[in-house]
């Protein structure tokens, strides 16, 4: 066997380890955007139904400033029980490769190495006690009438996937 080939598969197999490690911890991480939104609908109309959406999103008023006319709302993100059991079942399967590679390299303490997969449910508890949190969406509403109509201009700082959501449940257009 080629003396170079163990000492190159473990180097791949501790890099995608780490990746593995980096992925994991990166599901947690806040992805708040701002954006900037435009709706056919006057200021008016359009503030009823933005309140509607997000409390059928489990949303509250969180705080309202009518100078500003600023709108923040504040709800509890769920963590996800699949997203859970994923990263579960990814760390148990780097882990198995990891300790195969390991059991190779150090024959004599085989055993010990397959130890390691008691590691994995660690990664499914780490998502599920950090991805649960609060989440606020800040909402600045302005009119901005044009000769036919008026529309109305939403700045929002939200969560990207909320901001998604948004757009597509009121047909609201990006600003370009």
């Amino acid at each position: 066997m080629d003396t170079a080939i163990l000492p190159s598969t473990f180097l791949l197999t501790l890099l995608l380890s780490v990746g593995l490690f980096f992925f994991i911890r990166a599901s947690t991480k806040e992805r708040t955007q701002t954006a900037q939104l435009i709706s056919e609908q006057d200021e008016a109309t359009l503030m009823p139904q933005l309140k509607e959406y997000f409390h059928s999103r489990s949303y509250r008023v969180a705080a309202v400033d009518r100078e500003q006319n600023q709108v923040t709302f504040e709800g509890f993100v769920k963590p996800s029980w699949f997203l859970a059991v994923f990263l579960t079942l990814l760390a148990f399967t780097g882990l198995v490769c990891l300790s195969l590679v390991l059991s190779i390299l150090f024959p004599s303490v085989r055993s010990l190495f397959f130890g390691l997969l008691l590691l994995s449910p660690m990664s499914g508890i780490f998502y599920w006690k950090k991805a649960g949190r609060l989440e606020k969406v800040s909402l600045k509403l302005e009119s901005t009438p044009n000769q036919q109509q008026s529309s109305s201009k939403i700045t929002v700082i939200a969560h990207r996937d909320e901001l998604t959501e948004l757009q597509k449940a009121l047909q609201l257009k990006p600003i370009s």
